[in-house]
């Protein structure tokens, strides 16, 4: 129960809503346990009547006695009628507050995951799989649902039912009221021991299914290549087996469960049974009259559902023990990116790195060893260098998306960990290598850049700077067209373009290129470039290529190679220095003339 102590904060929350309802849940239960004492006055009147009505055999006076008889049946009859009628209300008032509440603590837990998912660092997200992150506040959730929901709803119903009853039942004979809860011991008994069980196959449940999903996801993710590789029939078969493993825990699972709801109903019945035996020789002894034995057995039966759904209430509270475990693990888990800077700033766009380090904590590859340059505002900074140089990670840590493991990063003089990081992004625009866009329309893509409410003029800008403006109008529903998952319905260099209006339509003053413009060809890459010239006049751009001729007008260049800068300068001076980006240079012109007209 220590995972599930978390939700005590969201029962004190919707405190007036739980407390009403276990109040409707004492009532209801009163109402429940009077109609056994009515049936025990019913039913000794029963017994009295038959007597009297033998005794005026004969007499005319009997058919007084039947008629009162027959009234005082109907009366009870009524009076059980009305005892149910008035349970069944205060039963659905208790369901329409602390169901209710559940919903509320469901809505309000899964908006606190989805809250601390978007403050963790990208570490974070490259350690754990979307399918498992989906499942946890999703799956996870709903199970902590049916704990603060039904299984607490039950509980108190049990836990009020039973006092009531065993009061009731001591009130009328202490000896028999022993003898009928005897079972009752080795119930508990059973509980303890099959509650273990449970909680680890729940635990076993859930982890097989956070595989399934993020199995799924992925799949589906990638169907592309699966097709282009026509390996359906394999994926098949890894998918039936993961399902397999999900199903052989879950049949574990009901295997406990079918032994254990039978188990308890066998007690019920034995209870039952005792009740009788020892009700009739106390009856035979004059302690108690028969009708308090009807009136016993319908305490007995009374608790055979809550005893039953002790079972079903216990898998229950075990489950989301197990899926708010799973849920603490995340919510415990700290963002290693944080900042406690609430002052706002003008970003003028001076960026620096002084003797930067970085190693990637899952793989342990130095990534950067020991870098060091400046860009003054206004400035067009062109990195280059081969793949695997350590150009995109510049670019990570210039988003913060990690920090450096040594040396520092400033910005406007200042150093990047002391800034507002939110305010600080909301002034860059950045274009990352991957291009993600949204199952959306591709005018609300680029205004993703802004503003939802942006004007439809101003994404057609900010689409003609991109120089996709022309793609777009094309197509039969313009910028109302809908892109697919992750962009599937575009081509590669249209989704960079898009990618790059949505960038240039905030107006940053700090712009990073990380090698997007690669899927595009020659011409259009002038284009954007030209018309980045107009729009960022003043402003810092950074950008990350491959191709020389992207670059060759940028006011500095670095080149790296493994993580360190080995040249830096302008076109011409890197050229005169005979080094590795001239070595760059003459390859690409090579290849560009070797390319068939």
């Amino acid at each position: 129960m220590k995972d599930l102590a978390y939700l005590n904060k969201f029962f004190y929350k919707y405190r007036w809503r739980l407390i009403p309802g276990v109040i409707f849940v004492v009532i209801s239960n009163i109402f429940g346990v009077l109609p056994a004492k009515v049936i025990q006055i019913a039913f000794d009147l029963v017994t009295e009547n038959i007597s009297t009505y033998r005794l005026f055999n004969g007499f005319d006076r009997q058919e007084l006695v039947y008629e009162i008889f027959g009234y005082s049946l109907l009366l009870f009859g009524l009076t059980v009628l009305a005892l149910a009628l008035l349970r069944g209300i205060f039963l659905f008032f208790m369901r329409q507050t602390i169901i209710l509440m559940s919903r509320h603590i469901e809505y309000d837990l899964k908006n606190e995951i989805y809250q601390h998912y978007q403050e963790l660092s990208m570490s974070f997200f490259r350690r754990n799989n979307t399918g498992d992150l989906m499942n946890r506040v999703t799956e996870d959730v709903s199970r902590v649902r049916m704990y603060v929901g039904p299984a607490i709803m039950y509980t108190i119903n049990t836990v009020v039912l039973f006092l009531l009853v065993i009061i009731a039942m001591i009130s009328v004979n202490l000896k028999l009221a022993i003898y009928s809860l005897l079972p009752l011991p080795i119930l508990a008994l059973t509980i303890y021991y099959v509650h273990n069980i449970i909680n680890q196959r729940s635990e076993k449940i859930q982890e097989r299914l956070s595989k399934l999903s993020g199995f799924v996801q992925e799949t589906f993710s990638g169907i592309r290549v699966i097709k282009a590789y026509v390996r359906e029939n394999d994926i098949k078969e890894k998918f039936a087996a993961e399902s397999n493993s999900y199903k052989k825990d879950s049949l574990a699972l009901v295997q406990v469960q079918a032994t254990f709801f039978p188990a308890m109903l066998l007690l019920v019945g034995l209870s039952t049974i005792v009740t009788v035996y020892i009700g009739g020789i106390e009856v035979m002894n004059g302690t108690i009259t028969s009708g308090n034995i009807a009136e016993f057995i319908v305490y007995v039966n009374q608790l055979t559902f809550p005893v039953t759904s002790l079972g079903w209430v216990t898998s229950l509270v075990q489950r989301a023990a197990a899926s708010q475990k799973r849920i603490n693990e995340f919510l415990h888990t700290r963002p290693e990116i944080s900042y406690s800077s609430n002052t706002r700033f003008e970003l003028k766009g001076q960026v620096e790195f002084k003797n930067v380090s970085f190693v990637y904590p899952d793989t342990g590859i130095k990534a950067l060893d020991n870098v060091s340059f400046e860009v003054k505002p206004g400035e067009f900074l062109a990195i280059i260098g081969r793949t695997g140089s350590g150009k995109s990670t510049l670019a990570n840590l210039l988003m913060r998306m990690y920090d450096s493991d040594s040396g520092e990063i400033k910005i406007d003089g200042q150093t990047i960990t002391e800034l507002n990081l939110n305010h600080f992004r909301s002034q860059v625009g950045f274009v990352p290598q991957e291009v993600f866009l949204f199952s959306d329309t591709i005018a609300n893509n680029i205004a993703f850049g802004e503003s939802s409410k942006t004007e439809l003029d101003k994404i057609e800008q900010a689409a003609k700077d991109a120089a996709v403006y022309n793609n777009i109008a094309e197509f039969d529903e313009g910028f109302d067209t809908m892109i697919g998952e992750r962009g599937i319905t575009l081509s590669g260099g249209q989704k960079q373009r898009v990618s790059i209006a949505r960038a240039l339509i905030k107006n940053p003053r700090l712009l990073i290129f990380d090698d997007c413009l690669s899927a595009i060809d020659t011409k259009t890459e002038e284009e954007i470039l030209s018309n980045l010239g107009k729009n960022l006049d003043g402003k810092t751009s950074i950008i990350i290529a491959h191709r020389v001729s992207t670059i060759k007008n940028a006011d500095k260049i670095v080149v790296l190679d493994k993580g360190q800068i080995v040249e830096q300068g302008t076109h011409k001076s890197l050229l005169k220095a005979n080094g590795i980006y001239k070595d760059m240079y003459e390859k690409q012109l090579l290849e560009e003339q070797e390319l068939p007209e």
